[in-house]
């Protein structure tokens, strides 16, 4: 039995689960967006599984991940900074969206 769910039953899944400080509101819609956007492409219905999502996804902002993969972007200004990140992200990764409220949104498993 299959349930089709909305954005707000999907917010909701987060906070029920004790997760609703993993994502921001922006960030939780991207991630909707992209899960259903999935499903259409792959025409695969997909389980909700919220621990699974907040263990394989995540949202920092670009210089977090260049500390955290050991990019340099010393010297660069925000703009070419975040085109570092998202690129290297995109090479090795998905990338859920790279403009959420400043954040980045990613899988975080490669």
């Amino acid at each position: 039995m299959k349930q089709t769910l909305t954005f707000s039953s999907f917010s909701n899944a987060f906070r029920s689960h004790g997760r609703s400080d993993q994502f921001s509101y922006s960030a939780l819609e991207s991630l909707f967006n992209y899960f259903e956007e999935l499903e259409n492409d792959t025409g695969e219905t997909m389980e909700l599984d919220v621990i699974a999502i907040c263990c394989e996804y995540s949202e920092a902002s670009p210089e977090s991940i260049a500390t955290s993969y050991g990019l340099d972007i010393e010297g660069l200004d925000d703009n070419d900074a975040r085109n570092v990140v998202v690129s290297y992200l995109q090479c090795h990764t998905s990338v859920v969206a790279d403009d959420c409220d400043g954040q980045i949104v990613y899988c975080t498993s490669f």
